[in-house]
């Protein structure tokens, strides 16, 4: 290898380490649940609670379980980008600030939504398959939602 492609190399090598101590702000919890989350509205059942946990809550909530690889530039900027447009989008942690007819509203989306399998978001699930809802874990979301529109008529 010639002189000039080693220390091109070496320079992408330095750029590439120093670009890792840049990190963005972290969307983490720790633990706590707020008193907005859509748990303490509505009574969530514990299935469906795991469920929305496991394959929801790491986008669409105010805490998110961190894979090794979201600690990797530039890889860390596009998972942070994508959270927050997730939580722009729908915020289980924010749920009881939402007004009722936004609560109906996301309720209604949700089911829609992992009705027709555009959520989790394939690429998500690329890398995290116990997020993938099955059948019968959509029929539990899905008549959980239901029973809160019953419950609200």
């Amino acid at each position: 290898m010639s002189r000039s492609i080693k220390n091109i190399f070496f320079g992408f090598v330095i750029i590439f380490l120093i670009v890792q101590m840049i990190q963005p702000v972290r969307n983490i919890d720790y633990g706590q649940v707020p008193s907005s989350d859509i748990s303490k509205v509505y009574q969530v059942p514990g299935n469906v609670q795991s469920i929305l946990r496991t394959s929801c809550y790491d986008c669409h909530s105010n805490g998110t379980n961190y894979p090794v690889y979201a600690y990797i530039q530039p890889l860390s900027f596009f998972l942070e980008n994508h959270i927050k447009e997730g939580k722009k989008e729908l915020n289980f942690s924010e749920w009881g600030l939402y007004s009722q007819r936004k609560q109906t509203h996301k309720l209604e989306a949700i089911e829609n939504q992992i009705k027709q399998r555009k959520m989790p978001l394939s690429s998500y699930l690329y890398l995290h398959h116990d997020a993938k809802l099955s059948d019968d874990k959509i029929k539990e979301v899905v008549d959980w939602i239901e029973s809160i529109h019953t419950e609200d008529k």
